[in-house]
């Protein structure tokens, strides 16, 4: 997917994910891996853009309700969902199966959002229209009613059960729907003041609450452009390649995450394809990987 984003390329991180031996290395961990491949999301050259304040809404909207529905199946069949982007807007589709599945067992889900940006932006703030910026508050129930709605339910989320890590790129008019959310912002000031590990079994701690246990979404430009320069969005100053590994590690050590997708690895922008590679070492930190 790269409809929701405002550069092209995006669209090809699943297969630089792939290429970096995600399935191989999750296989080497003693996991059975099932790639159900990819879904089939239009070029923006062959469709309408339609609103310009959520631009190509139908279809992202379209390619979210399969995914919502992949995720949903793979859960049934008792597998850990593990979801490739693909821009962030993925996200809206993702954690709608993901709570759907868990709503029919009488459970709600918490999310641990790891980003430079807060993805809270709706059709009426977002100075771009770009979809991507405007995932979490979605999940959250505000914006479009076609994907606020997917899936026949909202909120998807409990605010006291979300956490954002490593924000460092807001929007004006976004600062103010973040602080007046009620979700949890740990911004990298707050990791550089406090360290990694404590800001992680926090969020952990409040994503866990009453919860089957938590869904992870992972912006690869919530790492620090040195680490991972192969996105559309780069920001400077944020997570490095250890305090990834931390984070990760520190989610699998809790026993309580229920599913992980990776987004925003841009293979076009990216430089031997290391942005895919560090995708590969989160998510096989967050499946146990260990030192020792």
């Amino acid at each position: 997917m790269d409809l929701g984003a405002g550069r092209r390329g995006v669209d090809m991180g699943p297969s630089a994910i792939r290429l970096a031996r995600l399935a191989e290395t999750l296989e080497e961990l003693g996991h059975t891996v099932v790639d159900d491949g990819d879904v089939p999301v239009p070029s923006p050259e062959t469709v309408e853009i339609g609103d310009p304040n959520a631009r190509f809404l139908e279809p992202i909207r379209a390619a979210c309700d399969e995914l919502r529905g992949r995720v949903h199946a793979a859960l049934s069949d008792g597998h850990t969902p593990l979801v490739l982007g693909g821009d962030h807007s993925i996200a809206i589709g993702t954690v709608s199966g993901i709570a759907e599945y868990y709503r029919s067992r009488q459970e709600s889900i918490g999310v641990i959002w790891v980003d430079a940006h807060a993805d809270m932006n709706t059709p009426d703030t977002s100075p771009s229209g770009n979809i991507h910026g405007m995932p979490l508050s979605t999940l959250l129930g505000m914006g479009a009613p076609e994907l606020v709605e997917l899936g026949g339910f909202s909120p998807k989320l409990d605010r006291k059960n979300v956490c954002l890590v490593g924000i460092r790129n807001l929007d004006d008019n976004e600062k103010k729907i973040v602080r007046d959310s009620g979700v949890h912002a740990y911004t990298m000031r707050e990791i550089d003041e406090r360290g990694m590990l404590s800001v992680v079994r926090e969020a952990i701690e409040f994503a866990s609450d009453g919860t089957a246990g938590f869904h992870v979404s992972y912006d690869i430009d919530g790492m620090d452009p040195s680490c991972a320069p192969g996105v559309g969005t780069p920001v400077k100053g944020g997570i490095d390649w250890r305090e990834s590994q931390l984070f990760a590690e520190t989610v699998a050590d809790s026993g309580k995450m229920l599913s992980f997708e990776v987004t925003e690895v841009n293979p076009i922008l990216d430089v031997r394809n290391q942005s895919g590679e560090v995708a590969v070492d989160v998510i096989s930190s967050a499946f146990g990987k260990s030192i020792l």
